[in-house]
């Protein structure tokens, strides 16, 4: 049976996080909005908080893209150019999932992230193996932690 979608995470209950949504019917991304206000400036990089985790089937994972308002008009970029959110991501002791989006403000000016601003946009995929996987680790933290 195919599951996805998104919930608040506990740090962040009661305090108005929006769950994405496409905004048309042939939209592939969900948009993920901003958690708190943030000021990035010039040169700067900032984790934004969103408030979220995604949970998934095993073999799907969620990449997070900026929106190209952001890039282009705010001159913000994903510090790791895509995001990508596996599913065993979701629920983690470390961070349960939080969903935190790194933007480096690429411009002249300061830029201040406001709450609820829409600042990226998550698309979920399915992937492949190969036929000689033999991968048996399971995760043991949040962010970067299959990297260990």
């Amino acid at each position: 049976m195919d599951i996805r979608g998104f919930e608040v995470v506990s740090a962040f209950d009661g305090q108005n996080i929006q769950l994405p949504t496409r905004k048309t019917a042939d939209s592939a991304g969900y948009d993920i909005e901003s958690a708190e206000t943030v000021t990035i400036r010039p040169g700067k990089t900032a984790l934004i908080a969103t408030g979220l985790k995604a949970f998934m089937n095993y073999d799907e994972y969620l990449a997070i893209f900026i929106r190209s308002s952001m890039a282009i008009k705010r001159h913000m970029m994903l510090v790791n150019s895509t995001g990508i959110i596996d599913s065993d991501y979701y629920n983690n002791e470390e961070n349960e999932g939080h969903i935190m989006i790194p933007l480096l403000n690429m411009g002249d000016e300061v830029v201040t992230i406001q709450k609820g601003e829409r600042i990226a946009q998550g698309i979920f995929h399915k992937y492949l193996l190969t036929t000689d996987d033999k991968a048996t680790g399971t995760r043991t933290g949040g962010i970067g932690s299959t990297g260990k």
